[in-house]
C-alpha cells in the first residue's frame, strides 16, 4: 500500500507528555483561537469603518490590535496540534466555538469601541478559565500563552475605556 501524502490530515495524537486531559485543554485553547480570529476580523472591519474627531486614534489603535491577535491566532493554533488535537480549520468551526457575536449593520464609533470593549473582556474570562484549566493540569506552556494572551487583551480594554470616559 502506498501512501498519498495528499490524503493524508490531522487526527489526535497520543502524546506522553505528562500533560493530563489534552482533549480538554485543546477544546479550551480552539474556543480561545476562536474567538481571537473572530475578534481580530471584526476589529479589522472597525479599523476600516470609524469615523469622526477619534479616527485617526482609534484607526491607529485597532491596526495595532488586529496585527497583534493576526499573530496571535497562528500561536494558538500551533499550541492545540502540539496538544495532540487538530485546530479548527473553518469559519464555521470559529463561529461555532467563538463567543463573540457579529454586528449587524454599522454600529457608529463609540459602539464600535463598547463592543470592543465587551468583547475583549469576554477574551480576557475565557483565557483566564482556560489558564485555570491547564494549570490544574500541570501545562504551562499553554497557561504562560494564555496568560500573555490575557494580558494584551486586558491592556486593551484599558486602552479602549480611555476612547470614551467622560
Amino acid at each position: 500500500m502506498t501512501l498519498n501524502v495528499l490524503d493524508m490530515k490531522p487526527d489526535v495524537e497520543q502524546l506522553d507528555n505528562g500533560i493530563e486531559l489534552t482533549r480538554t485543554l485543546a477544546a479550551g485553547v480552539s474556543a480561545c483561537l476562536a474567538d481571537t480570529y473572530l475578534l481580530m476580523v471584526k476589529t479589522q472591519a472597525y479599523h476600516w469603518n470609524a469615523v469622526g474627531p477619534l479616527f485617526h486614534s482609534v484607526h491607529t489603535l485597532t491596526e495595532e490590535h488586529y496585527t497583534d491577535m493576526f499573530s496571535a491566532i497562528d500561536e494558538l493554533a500551533e499550541r492545540v496540534r502540539a496538544l495532540g488535537h487538530p485546530a479548527p480549520s473553518s469559519i464555521t468551526d470559529m463561529v461555532g466555538l467563538s463567543g463573540i457575536s457579529e454586528d449587524i449593520g454599522n454600529p457608529t464609533t463609540e459602539q464600535m469601541i463598547t463592543n470592543l470593549i465587551e468583547d475583549h473582556e469576554t477574551l480576557a474570562r475565557r483565557f483566564r478559565a482556560v489558564v485555570a484549566r491547564a494549570e490544574k493540569n500541570d501545562d504551562v506552556v499553554t497557561a504562560d500563552m494564555l496568560t500573555a494572551r490575557m494580558a494584551f487583551h486586558e491592556k486593551a480594554v484599558w486602552m479602549l475605556r480611555a476612547f470614551i470616559t467622560s
